[in-house]
């Protein structure tokens, strides 16, 4: 992993000069200036710097991988790579869900919000569960 900090590290870096380089050219420190891209550059690096920060955190901690070491061989990797699941409805339930919400918000229709609420419990209760019973259960 300390590939991948070194890279988020060079992103940060590129980010701390260019932010306030687009700052200064775009003129935000004006009066009444839009303030939009300064701040979502601020908080890119920010961004940036956190996971940098994680990953070079736990890049020492750990046993160096396979694509880590100089020596390393590619049939070093092989083997399980983890739970890929399969297919699935209940995200399309949540988003239809939490778009009935945000139409119950914008029309201030509190009747339309309950219903979304309550169908977005079940959905939720549906996908998180979903691999404990039928075919998938594990």
């Amino acid at each position: 992993m300390k590939i991948e900090a070194w890279l988020f590290g060079i992103t940060t870096v590129f980010l701390v000069l260019v932010t306030p380089a687009y700052w200064f050219i775009t003129d935000a420190g004006a009066s009444g200036a839009d303030w939009t891209g300064t701040s979502a550059l601020v908080m890119t690096t920010l961004l940036a710097s956190m996971v940098t920060l994680y990953l070079g955190f736990h890049a020492n901690r750990m046993d160096p991988r396979p694509e880590d070491r100089k020596e390393g061989e590619i049939a070093e990797g092989a083997g399980e790579l983890g739970f890929f699941p399969p297919f699935s409805w209940w995200p399309m339930w949540c988003a239809l869900c939490l778009s009935t919400i945000v139409l119950a918000l914008a029309m201030k229709a509190w009747w339309l919000l309950v219903i979304g609420v309550v169908l977005g419990a079940l959905a939720l209760c549906g996908w998180i569960f979903e691999y404990y019973r039928g075919e998938h259960a594990h």
